[in-house]
């Protein structure tokens, strides 16, 4: 509607100019010089809009009459609302930076390609970053260790990365990445050097007070035994305490020998792994044993694939020895433990299924904590120690391994150890 009226304006002063050139005898000069006048009077509105934009933001429009006034107007009021926006958004930087500031971690935010933008105090202080001196710079080129720049380049965030800094004050901080925007990322440094001083003093105290129980448990177990095989010189009252006592001594020490080989396991998780196991043969040595030890058990073997995999022989037969003796307890004699390794998406798969009591999906989240019972009276019987799952999650974590649990109440359990592939080893070849 406004270009219309504007249009008819001019058409109406070109009409005019054309009269008025009439009137005076040059009809085609009087519209030459109606049609330059709006040239003119275009060109001074432009000048004036030109003006106006190369001002400084706060002053005000100019006042143009017309459809550029319109135009001026409506530029106006974006330039306001864009301000407007734009100071909301700084002022929810401002408020992340500020929140940032306050953390006890360090942040650190990258561009996409690799350049420092900004970052903490605490940043500066566990990475021996600068800032803002350092801005710009590539992280990777200030913050000097081999397993960070692999870290950063893999692109792979799923899971933290535990860095060790040396020098005077040597550092264990934990490291995650998470990417925004386009591209760019936002670095967390959290120092947990103090919580694993804490867990390592854990560990040593019950490694330590597991040996130190050792020796006079054997000794009592021993006595015990002692009194025990000759039992037909006791008192009657005396026998069946005395078994209980030894049911018991027997109980803590299977208990005491748990704790050792996890202590073991969680100090040797870090160690790389050189061994080529072959999985196969391990599974066939652990029925051989389970046919002496638990006569009239069945326990299918079902070997499809003939992959080893790189890791710790002793630790891996732990493992598996720990879940076929789970499905024993947990499901009637007559029913067969199935033992399977094979492949399935380029993965290797180890899985122990049974058809016992099965267990609620409830508990299954807890299920590799140390001492956690389902059913305690349950486990008191079966002489479990609430360990034997706990050692089954650190042996997968040592050996990149994912640990899967599948049950149903009624129908049985399946626990399954997945290996990458980027582990497996091809025994055939090896042979």
């Amino acid at each position: 509607m406004h270009w219309f009226a504007l249009a008819f304006r001019v058409l109406l002063f070109l009409v005019a100019g054309i009269a008025l050139g009439w009137y005076f005898g040059y009809p085609v000069l009087g519209g030459v010089v109606a049609i330059l006048a709006v040239v003119f009077f275009w060109c001074y509105q432009m000048w004036r809009l030109q003006q106006w934009l190369n001002s400084a933001p706060e002053q005000p429009p100019a006042d143009v009459y017309g459809i550029w006034g319109e135009i001026i107007a409506r530029i106006y009021r974006h330039q306001r609302e864009a301000a407007e926006t734009q100071r909301r958004l700084q002022s929810t930087v401002d408020y992340l930076l500020e929140s940032f500031t306050s953390l006890r971690d360090g942040v650190v935010i990258v561009e996409r390609g690799g350049g420092i933008r900004w970052c903490n105090e605490t940043a500066t202080r566990l990475l021996g970053l600068r800032f803002p001196q350092d801005t710009g710079q590539a992280i990777t080129n200030l913050v000097r260790h081999p397993d960070f720049s692999a870290y950063v380049h893999a692109g792979q965030y799923a899971e933290p990365l535990d860095l060790f800094t040396s020098g005077d004050s040597k550092l264990h901080l934990q490291v995650t990445i998470t990417r925004f925007g386009e591209g760019d990322s936002l670095i967390f440094v959290r120092d947990v050097t103090e919580r694993q001083k804490m867990e390592q003093m854990r560990r040593d105290f019950v490694a330590n007070v597991s040996h130190e129980l050792r020796t006079p448990l054997t000794v009592i177990t021993g006595y015990l035994g002692t009194m025990l095989a000759d039992s037909d010189h006791l008192p009657p009252p005396y026998v069946r305490p005395m078994q209980q006592m030894e049911q018991q001594a027997e109980r803590m020490e299977n208990l005491l020998k748990d704790l050792l080989w996890l202590s073991r396991i969680e100090s040797e998780e870090r160690q790389e792994k050189l061994e080529a196991v072959d999985v196969g043969a391990l599974l066939e040595e652990l029925r051989d044993e389970l046919s002496g030890t638990h006569p009239g058990r069945v326990v299918e073997l079902e070997l499809e694939c003939q992959h080893g995999v790189t890791g710790d022989y002793r630790e891996l037969y732990s493992a598996v020895s720990n879940l076929v003796h789970n499905a024993m307890k947990y499901s009637t004699p007559e029913c067969p433990v199935a033992v399977s390794w094979g492949e399935r998406d380029g993965n290797c798969i180890l899985s122990v299924r049974d058809r016992g009591v099965g267990i609620d999906q409830v508990h299954i989240p807890r299920l590799t904590e140390r001492f956690y019972r389902v059913d305690d009276s349950r486990s008191s019987a079966t002489g479990g120690t609430g360990l034997g799952l706990a050692i089954v999650k650190h042996v997968a974590a040592s050996h990149g391994a994912a640990l899967e649990v599948e049950s149903e109440l009624g129908s049985g359990s399946t626990f399954t150890l997945v290996f990458p592939g980027s582990i497996h080893c091809n025994m055939r070849k090896q042979a």
